[in-house]
């Protein structure tokens, strides 16, 4: 009876020990809490986008909301900050018009907080002019991301679906501030390139007149008559 009697103390003793091992585990890291219902499902949702779609998202954080992309870098690889994380710290010190890196800063002095009390921290209460302003940030993150929505309408957008080349928006051209990362010619949006407007739908230079066919279905430029040059996607 005594063997059992330890034998169960033991156990006990074992789960007690595991269970405070996952709560001590669930409390490390980021902790995404914004206040917000929306503006947390987005920051899922662009966690998923960043993981799927690294070098678009890099072009986002550097190209519209002014990170350096040593910063993003460092947060991604060396420190394993989620997209999600890294974009609303950047998001943040856009509205507050201060370096994403005093955002980081602020955060490391009180990790595991939640978002919702950096932001409060640092002037930006729920409600306030300044959140609002992170909301239509958001949304108009989507919208170059070729995915329209509105702030506070419920949405799902599962990105592996919508991504790069995917879109809802089909050929919709990228909106905002040229990122760094649309300058090298790779797919930053639905179905769009740095230079091109996907394929077979680029314009024509056909040499003929009345916007003769060229090769490929495209239209060449002209005046009158039929034409006879070779339109190429731009």
């Amino acid at each position: 009876m005594n063997t059992v009697r330890k034998l169960g103390l033991t156990l006990a003793v074992a789960l007690a020990l595991g269970a405070s091992t996952v709560a001590s585990a669930q409390t490390i890291g980021y902790n995404t809490r914004t206040g917000d219902v929306w503006v947390d499902n987005r920051l899922g949702e662009i966690n998923d986008y960043g993981r799927q779609y690294r070098d678009p998202f890099i072009g986002e954080m550097t190209g519209n909301y002014g990170a350096p992309r040593s910063l993003i870098t460092e947060l991604l690889d060396q420190r394993r900050w989620s997209p999600g994380d890294v974009y609303y710290a950047c998001a943040i010190a856009s509205v507050l018009n201060l370096p994403c890196r005093d955002v980081v800063r602020e955060y490391d002095r009180n990790p595991g907080q939640g978002w919702g009390n950096i932001a409060k921290r640092m002037g930006i209460k729920p409600g306030s002019p300044q959140f609002h302003a992170l909301k239509r940030g958001t949304a108009n993150t989507y919208d170059r991301w070729g995915y329209p929505i509105s702030v506070d309408r419920d949405v799902r957008v599962d990105w592996s679906q919508h991504g790069p080349g995917k879109g809802k928006g089909g050929n919709k051209a990228g909106k905002g501030k040229a990122s760094a990362a649309h300058h090298d010619g790779m797919d930053h949006g639905p179905g769009n390139s740095a230079k091109g407007h996907g394929p077979d739908h680029g314009k024509g230079q056909g040499q003929g007149r009345d916007e003769g066919k060229g090769k490929g279905g495209d239209k060449g430029k002209g005046d009158k008559g039929k034409g006879n040059g070779n339109g190429k996607p731009q």
